[in-house]
Formats: C-alpha cells, sequence, structure tokens
C-alpha cells in the first residue's frame, strides 16, 4: 500500500505512530512528571533549601548554631540520598531505553563543556546547554540531566567534595526551572531566546550564591567581617553573606551569566532546534502499533 503523499511508508515490522498522533509526538517531552515524581522534588527541594539556608535561619542555642562545623557534613551526607530517591522515581514513572541515551549524551556533553573554562573566571558554557535541555526536555528531565551532569563532571575534574552533592542539586533546580518557564509550546523565534537568556543570567547569579551560601559557614572565626556568626541576629548574617559574595564571588557570577546570555543568544536556535528534533524523531510517550510483513 502505497504512502500518502508528504509521508514515508514504515518497513515491515517498523514502529509507526498511531494516526492522529504526529501533533503529540511534537509536543512530547522525555519525562513527565507523575504525582510519585512530583512528591520526591519536593521532598529533596525542601531538603535542599534547609541545606542551603540553615546558617540564616539558625538561632542562638539551636543545634544548627552549636554544630556549625558539623551541619554542612550532614546535608552532605544526606543529599546524594534524597537524589537517588527522585532519579529513581522519574526512572520509574517515564525513563526509558531512549530518554537514558538522551540523557547520556546530554551529560557527556555537559560534563565536558565544563572543563572548557577551568580556572577562567565564570566561563562556563555548559550552563547555556543545561538551560536550553531542560526548556525542551521538560522539568523532570531537566532535573535529572542537572544533576546526572554535575556528578560526571565532578568526576572528570575531581571536584568530588562535601560540596558536590550541593553542586547536583543547584544545577537541577537550575534544568528544572528552564523546564517549567512559560510558552513551551507556543513561545518561538527570538523572544523565547531572550526569555531563556535572561533566565540563564539570573539562575547563573543565582546558582554562585547558593553555593556560597553552602561554603560560607566554613570560614566561621576565620574574618570576622564576612563570616557566619552561629545564633547571631538573622540582619547580621545576611549582611555578612552579602558582603562575602561581593568579596569573593562576584566577579565569578557575573561573567557566567554574560556568558550564558551570549551562548544562548548565538548558539540557540542551532541546539533548540537538534533538541526538538531529537525528541520528536524519539517520539518518547507516543503510541506505537506494529504492522505485520506483507508477502
Amino acid at each position: 500500500m502505497s504512502a500518502a503523499p508528504g509521508e514515508q511508508s514504515a518497513a515491515p515490522g517498523e514502529q509507526r505512530a498511531a494516526p492522529g498522533q504526529r501533533s503529540a509526538v511534537r509536543r512530547a517531552r522525555a519525562i513527565r512528571l507523575g504525582p510519585r515524581s512530583v512528591a520526591a522534588l519536593a521532598l529533596v527541594s525542601a531538603v535542599g533549601v534547609v541545606a542551603f539556608g540553615w546558617p540564616l535561619l539558625s538561632s542562638r542555642g539551636s543545634g544548627f548554631a552549636e554544630h556549625a562545623q558539623d551541619a554542612p557534613w550532614l546535608f552532605a551526607a544526606l543529599l546524594p540520598l534524597l537524589l537517588g530517591v527522585v532519579v529513581a522515581t522519574i526512572a520509574d514513572v517515564g525513563l526509558d531505553a531512549k530518554a537514558i541515551a538522551m540523557l547520556g549524551v546530554l551529560a557527556a556533553a555537559g560534563a565536558a563543556l565544563r572543563p572548557l573554562g577551568a580556572g577562567t573566571a565564570g566561563i562556563e558554557p555548559m550552563f547555556f546547554l543545561m538551560v536550553l535541555s531542560g526548556r525542551v526536555l521538560g522539568p523532570g528531565f531537566g532535573f535529572v540531566l542537572g544533576a546526572v551532569s554535575m556528578f560526571a563532571s565532578a568526576l572528570l575534574t575531581g571536584g568530588v567534595g562535601p560540596w558536590m552533592p550541593f553542586q547536583m542539586l543547584s544545577m537541577g533546580w537550575v534544568c528544572m526551572g528552564a523546564g517549567l518557564l512559560p510558552g513551551a509550546e507556543t513561545l518561538r523565534g527570538r523572544r523565547e531566546l531572550w526569555l531563556l537568556a535572561v533566565y540563564g543570567a539570573v539562575s547563573a547569579v543565582l546558582y554562585g550564591t547558593a553555593m556560597n551560601l553552602q561554603g560560607w559557614p566554613y570560614l566561621g572565626g576565620m574574618a570576622t567581617g564576612i563570616s557566619f556568626q552561629p545564633g547571631d541576629p538573622l540582619a547580621e548574617n545576611l549582611a555578612r553573606f552579602v558582603a562575602y559574595c561581593l568579596a569573593t564571588s562576584l566577579g565569578w557570577d557575573l561573567p557566567r551569566a554574560v556568558v550564558t546570555v551570549l551562548l544562548s543568544l548565538t548558539l540557540g536556535p542551532a541546539v533548540l532546534k537538534a533538541l526538538r528534533r531529537a525528541t520528536r524523531r524519539a517520539a518518547f510517550e507516543a503510541p506505537v502499533t506494529f504492522e505485520a510483513p506483507k508477502p
């Protein structure tokens, strides 16, 4: 039987999308968040907020204040377990072989891009790829991709330490946020590129701020003008933290944001097109039928 004009006939035994599913294939995402995935993401995000923000929330006499030097290690041990729960939950809901293959390719690309800026202030090209991937492939896939990419890059660069789980969680949030941006099905062209560029710039700065908050308690007693003082009022510790960010990381965070904007605007159209084409071809969630070979 000949194919209709503009369509290709399937080979014997080949998978074909069911009639009327072309538009659904175009909108398919690698992972759709089910109730269990949402619950797991909410749990790990809530613990992550506490893990990052406890220095500003601890009061004098609290357990956190008494163990200021121990708390980061506690969260560093807890977060990998929670991240594992999230990845396992999302995988149980929607990661098939094709999605795992795409996850591996993108995570390897992100891990390979990160060392390109090693030792150079703020040049981290992996951010733009993570943002664009999260935009095309959705928040669930984006969270897993961000966490796995950071884990792979840490192994590649020798950056394994108590900060690594925090990096994985932060990058997972960055990618997940890109997948939650509005207009995923309708917004295209320059407006979408500018949306992603602005989001990439903001998330690049927030990523640096979050990682500052993770490492800040280690400086207690070393430099009283900018170091964390357990049990001090929130306003005083917050002022010290702002001074710490200005003195240590702003020179890295702003160039990272600029690089992300430039790469998103210049390479973004080609990368978005390639990712969307790969997603359509993979047809992650499209129903399939099998045609028996004809004599």
